[in-house]
Parts: C-alpha cells; sequence; structure tokens
C-alpha cells in the first residue's frame, strides 16, 4: 500500500506531474518499438535491402 501511495504522489497527484509522466512514458515506449521493429524489418528482409546489395552496383573509386 505504501508503495501505491508513493507512486500515486509521484505521478499522477497533479495534473502536469501526470501529463509529464504520460508524455515521457509515450516516448521511451515509441523509441523501444520503433527500434525493436527496425530490428525485425532488417531480420526479415536481410540481403534484399540497399544496405546489403550496394557493394554489388557501386564501385570505389
Amino acid at each position: 500500500m505504501a508503495a501505491a501511495q508513493t507512486f500515486y504522489n509521484a505521478l499522477f497527484r497533479r495534473n502536469y506531474q501526470m501529463l509529464g509522466a504520460v508524455f515521457v512514458s509515450a516516448f521511451a515506449f515509441e523509441m523501444f518499438y520503433d527500434s525493436s521493429m527496425n530490428k525485425v524489418w532488417d531480420s526479415w528482409n536481410r540481403g534484399r535491402q540497399w544496405k546489403d546489395i550496394r557493394s554489388r552496383y557501386i564501385e570505389e573509386e
């Protein structure tokens, strides 16, 4: 019960604190989700993306 009260007082007691917690949480979730989906996309499409086949078509000077 004490942990819940501390959590409430730290994040949800005032409106601006709650909004700050929501925005920070949403930003952190978006960063985590975006990087995770990029890794999934890269693993599913390995060998078919420009970054993987560039050396076949571009000649170094």
